[in-house]
């Protein structure tokens, strides 16, 4: 255990606490057992890492990844046992998806140690889901996206700018902070800002990394799929990026993929999960996950700039950063009239020269413009949408 305290302390030494995610407070942190969960490279070890270094006992807490060596010859049972047994009083689990049998121990856990606190993180949504359910009456577990056009500019340029609600985006209430031009900051963002990691080097080759990490290993070991079906994920993806915003025709993916046709409504609902891809659902079919299908986006802008090649299409990029930055907190579908329906509003989102014509018989329709810094009556800046979180 010692080992694994040092491990521990020269991360704390590492994070910085000078900028927190959007969901770092919203967490209650005083529950005994938390899951933190969303795709690959979005900040999840960061966020946990900032929580013990500004709020806890170094002394008392653990930071521990379950791709250590020492789970080979040991179970989270037996380290949590002793780190009890030593005065420990919080634990951090992360990658949690790829220890076997992770739910049962976390049970135990739970039950054999009343005065512990255990957090738990997973890159994949696949996996925890999947074990979630027996731990539903103890676990309280939050999903995390990327970073918004928000947090990018807090991270990334020191620009700071509050949170605000759609109701405040749609009666322009936005305010700009002085000698503030946004459109060169969005137009990077839409490019490289969803993800923290980009600030690094090699981000092109980071990200090919963790697209080919969830559609190869991720999936496939959630789904108990073989090899060669995670590589169809991948074909599967590339004819999504190709075509996006991508109206689906399952017989006609199948035969392009030589794959049965029941298939393809789950692999793309993986996908989903996994952070891959967005589906937009109409309204009518109630419950999200049994609506019906209208329309396929990639689930951010950054994918699109990695996989959409030489065919990318500047509506396309529009209408998926609309769709990524408000799915946070509403509930988005397809409109009769328009791009988008969110409660009682329509959204035609679209250009500076974007016409007011397929909203103008909407009650409550709105136009969506790209490359304008203000708005007025019913045009709001894109950019604005990416100030909800």
């Amino acid at each position: 255990m010692e080992r694994l305290f040092q491990t521990s302390n020269q991360l704390l030494a590492q994070v910085q606490t000078d900028f927190q995610r959007y969901i770092y407070q919203q967490i209650n942190w005083k529950n005994r057992l938390i899951g933190l969960i969303g795709a690959r490279g979005i900040g999840k070890t960061t966020l946990v890492l900032q929580h013990i270094k500004a709020n806890l006992n170094p002394q008392k807490s653990l930071y521990v990844t379950t791709e250590d060596f020492y789970f080979a010859q040991h179970r989270l049972t037996d380290l949590a046992e002793t780190f009890v047994k030593a005065g420990g009083e919080y634990l951090v689990i992360d990658e949690i998806h790829k220890y076997p049998d992770w739910s049962r121990e976390l049970k135990l856990i739970y039950d054999y140690h009343p005065n512990l606190k255990v957090v738990f993180t997973g890159s994949s949504v696949l996996d925890i889901k999947k074990g979630s359910a027996d731990l539903s009456r103890r676990a309280i577990v939050y999903s995390m996206q990327g970073l918004s056009f928000r947090e990018y500019l807090h991270l990334f340029h020191k620009i700071e700018i509050p949170v605000y609600s759609l109701d405040d985006v749609l009666n322009q209430r936005v305010v700009m902070p002085a000698n503030f031009r946004p459109l060169p900051y969005f137009a990077d963002y839409l490019r490289i800002g969803y993800y923290p990691f980009s600030r690094e080097m090699n981000f092109d080759i980071r990200l090919q990394q963790v697209i080919g990490q969830t559609l190869e290993i991720d999936i496939p070991s959630y789904a108990d799929m073989n090899v060669s079906t995670g590589r169809k994920l991948k074909q599967l993806l590339s004819i999504i990026a190709q075509s996006v915003p991508f109206k689906p025709n399952m017989s006609k993916i199948a035969g392009m993929l030589n794959i049965s046709r029941n298939n393809i409504a789950d692999y793309l609902l993986y996908m989903e999960e996994a952070g891959m891809i967005s589906q937009l659902r109409s309204k009518t079919e109630g419950v999200r996950a049994l609506g019906k299908i209208d329309k396929i986006y990639l689930e951010n802008t950054n994918l699109v700039q990695q996989l959409g090649n030489d065919n990318q299409n500047v509506g396309n990029v529009r209408e998926t950063f609309f769709l990524n930055q408000t799915r946070v907190h509403h509930q988005v579908n397809t409109s009769a009239m328009a791009d988008f329906s969110i409660n009682d509003s329509d959204f035609e989102v679209g250009g500076k020269n974007k016409g007011l014509k397929q909203i103008q018989n909407a009650p409550k329709g709105f136009v969506v413009k790209d490359d304008i810094e203000q708005g007025y009556l019913n045009v709001i800046p894109l950019w604005h949408f990416g100030l909800l979180y």
